[in-house]
């Protein structure tokens, strides 16, 4: 699994480059005893700190809420809007705030293709190219 995201990170970061904002990858981001995020990414307007997420279509992803409360004081420290970036096999990115998060029976946090769906937004809306109509 872990192959996987970093495969997904570095897709994240080009798909930055490519419409024009400064990413930078930072490996190892879950391993170190500092708090980090998995991408971060700038266009001059705007900064945003990312926790990347990846999986298969049918199973659910799990944060840590330890993992949440790091990503929130990276971002503080940092000035930049935190993210959490979700992308299942055969899917888009999908981006929810923390606000938009939904909490586990464990008290942690859960990502499914419902939840990214209906409180996620895409990078072209995340990247402010375009702003989707939901109808909810």
């Amino acid at each position: 699994m872990k192959n996987k995201g970093s495969r997904t990170e570095r897709e994240l970061l080009h798909m930055f480059f490519k419409e024009g904002w400064q990413p930078c990858r930072i490996a190892g981001s879950g391993s170190i005893p500092l708090p980090a995020t998995d991408l971060i990414a700038g266009n001059g307007k705007r900064l945003l700190a990312i926790e990347c997420k990846s999986g298969k279509r049918n199973i659910r992803r799990y944060i840590k809420e330890k993992q949440i409360k790091e990503l929130k004081e990276f971002s503080k420290k940092l000035g930049a809007e935190p993210w959490v970036g979700m992308r299942f096999d055969n899917e888009e990115w999908f981006f929810l705030t923390l606000n938009k998060l939904v909490r586990s029976k464990g008290n942690n946090f859960v990502l499914d293709l419902n939840i990214v769906k209906k409180h996620g937004i895409t990078f072209n809306e995340l990247i402010g190219k375009y702003k989707q109509k939901r109808l909810r």
